[in-house]
């Protein structure tokens, strides 16, 4: 049990991989699941779990059998109270119901991946499972991110949901945590996201103009951070040292001396910045490359060899500049 590992792809949550181009569209809650209105019951039904179970498999002991998954999509259940027996569950998908409480999954001590997708949950506070390696909120009304503490949680999908802060997040906790997808929510700042084990990270579509706390964020190779309102690149690190792709399709980033503060990401070799206002001035792609000599590909296009040496040469000559203006100054100065 220890030893088994999840493969997130294999079992639907899917990464957002560097060369998805567009967002998926979301469809809107409809009206009889607006908050405040009441919800007929609807519990889970024997006839309901025995259709649902499936994957049967060697328990623990090794002496028995039992199955191990189980799928109930678009029931309406309200009410999962029923799964609490089921201990040996390792796989359930409950999306497209409208549950408003998961405290009997608390007993699937057993549980490896979770999928609630498009449910009515407030909240991913959940009883410690200490194998969960993959869970899915998408599409809830989740307004923070307190009380997930999974310690071996590796992907954690929030995306789609209210939450306007990540200063919740248990650090102490989400030691194994690799992959987090909180595209689509309400985030003003990146405050509370320093996790180090983090490789992919997928912002966009928030309302972020603030970059902060990312100091910690050693392992991370890949950042999204599309389509929100950053007007300033302050925030990146030279403790980043593992990022390699960085999108920032559009913002707000207006200058070439904004662009600049990315020279401190060593590793940096695929950046997407269309969409903002920097991306419209003269010679936008050889400006990039000059201030970015490690780039090896700017909005999913490579440098081509004659890019990169007519980069390098502007780069020399300014560097030169710069000398004879420093040189000429310091004359000024002992004069």
């Amino acid at each position: 049990m220890e030893g088994e590992e999840l493969d997130g792809e294999e079992y639907g949550l899917q990464e957002e991989g560097e060369e998805e181009e567009e967002e998926e569209e979301e469809k809107a809650l409809s009206e009889q699941e607006e908050e405040g209105q009441v919800l007929a019951p609807c519990p889970l039904t024997e006839e309901v779990l025995k259709e649902g179970l499936s994957l049967l498999c060697k328990t623990g002991t090794g002496l028995a059998h039992a199955y191990v998954k189980f799928e109930a999509k678009y029931k309406d259940l309200t009410d999962i109270s029923l799964l609490e027996c089921f201990i040996h569950l390792r796989y359930v998908d409950l999306s497209e119901n409208k549950l408003q409480d998961l405290s009997p999954l608390s007993s699937l001590t057993h549980l490896l991946w979770l999928k609630v997708d498009r449910n009515l949950l407030t909240s991913a506070c959940m009883q410690e499972l200490p194998y969960l390696q993959i869970i899915s909120f998408a599409h809830n009304r989740i307004k923070d991110m307190e009380g997930i503490t999974h310690p071996r949680l590796a992907n954690l999908s929030l995306k789609g949901n209210k939450i306007q802060t990540a200063l919740g997040l248990s650090h102490g906790q989400l030691f194994s945590l690799q992959i987090l997808e909180l595209r689509g929510n309400m985030l003003e700042s990146t405050a509370g996201l320093s996790l180090p084990k983090l490789k992919n990270l997928y912002l966009a579509q928030n309302a972020i103009r603030i970059l902060e706390g990312l100091e910690g964020l050693g392992q991370l190779t890949t950042l999204h951070l599309r389509d929100n309102q950053l007007e300033t690149l302050d925030g990146f690190c030279s403790s980043m040292k593992c990022l390699r792709y960085l999108n920032l399709r559009n913002n707000g980033i207006s200058s070439f001396q904004e662009v600049a503060k990315l020279q401190v990401l060593p590793m940096l070799q695929a950046l997407v910045l269309l969409d903002n206002p920097c991306s419209d001035e003269p010679n936008y792609r050889l400006e990039v490359l000059v201030l970015l000599p490690h780039l090896q590909r700017l909005d999913k296009e490579l440098f081509e060899q004659d890019e990169q040496v007519e980069a390098n040469e502007i780069r020399q000559k300014r560097q030169e500049e710069e000398k004879e203006m420093e040189g000429s100054l310091q004359g000024d100065v002992t004069e």
